[in-house]
């Protein structure tokens, strides 16, 4: 099963280099994160990089999801970058403006689950993920600690805000959120009535970095999505248990989550 990215750096000016790609910038910094790779692999300045997502392009990629963009976007632009390199060889920006470097980084080696063949791989990256929720004398979460693995974190204050993000996600999921329909039209017509915690309702969180190194990914990073809040609401419901010995079997665990929460 083949996936890839395609990456275009255009060098417009000494003051302007734009960067295309095509994923879709949604809050987890693939823009951020394609403008470090390419600082670190030619050594320009990050302040006169431009990163523009323009269908217009034509730059092909999937869909944004499974934390795929920064493993394969990551490594189309170190592929890119090696010829601008190479151009750049003790000149500067201004012997290179007009030029154009256009690559592709793709992999082409994993395989459909449930195929018979020597090799069993069905990603190019694997990431792992394990949250502790921590209760009070009184049965209220006080605290969550999450642990994740990203393989080389490319920017740490990006990756602390997505699983803070995905933990107060997770939360809101286990404990509180709800989205009933009745006769094919949602109950709810008011986010606030969905549960979502607010701020002042969301405990505290420790996230914990862990750099396992990736053999695939750019820089040995995998990169971090949908892992974030995977391992929250259970880890709630195992916390809940150990307090009272109850086993919770559905979700929302509690409607009143002022109760749950301090």
């Amino acid at each position: 099963m083949v996936d890839y990215s395609d990456v275009i750096i255009e060098i417009k000016s000494t003051e302007n280099v734009i960067l295309h790609h095509g994923w879709t910038e949604m809050g987890q910094g693939v823009h951020t994160i394609a403008a470090q790779i390419l600082c670190e692999e030619t050594g320009i300045d990050s302040a006169i990089i431009e990163v523009i997502v323009d269908t217009a392009a034509g730059i092909k990629t999937g869909m944004t999801t499974s934390s795929r963009g920064t493993v394969l976007l990551g490594n189309a632009i170190r592929e890119a970058a090696k010829t601008m390199r190479a151009d750049l060889d003790g000149k500067s920006l201004k012997n290179i403006i007009g030029h154009r470097y256009q690559a592709r980084w793709e992999c082409n080696w994993t395989v459909k689950p449930g195929t018979v063949s020597e090799n069993s791989a069905t990603h190019y990256g694997y990431g792992y993920a394990a949250q502790l929720v921590v209760l009070d004398d009184n049965g209220k979460i006080a605290k969550i600690v999450a642990a994740h693995d990203a393989g080389k974190i490319i920017n740490p204050i990006l990756f602390e805000g997505q699983i803070e993000g995905a933990v107060h996600m997770g939360l809101g999921y286990a404990l509180s959120e709800d989205y009933p329909y009745k006769d094919g039209y949602p109950v709810y017509s008011k986010l606030r009535e969905l549960g979502v915690l607010r701020a002042h309702e969301t405990p505290d969180i420790e996230v914990i970095g862990v750099e396992v190194f990736d053999p695939v990914g750019p820089f040995g990073a995998k990169g971090v999505g949908e892992i974030g809040l995977v391992p929250t609401a259970a880890a709630v419901a195992n916390a809940f248990c150990q307090f009272d010995g109850s086993r919770r079997l559905q979700l929302p665990m509690k409607a009143d989550f002022k109760k749950l929460t301090k």
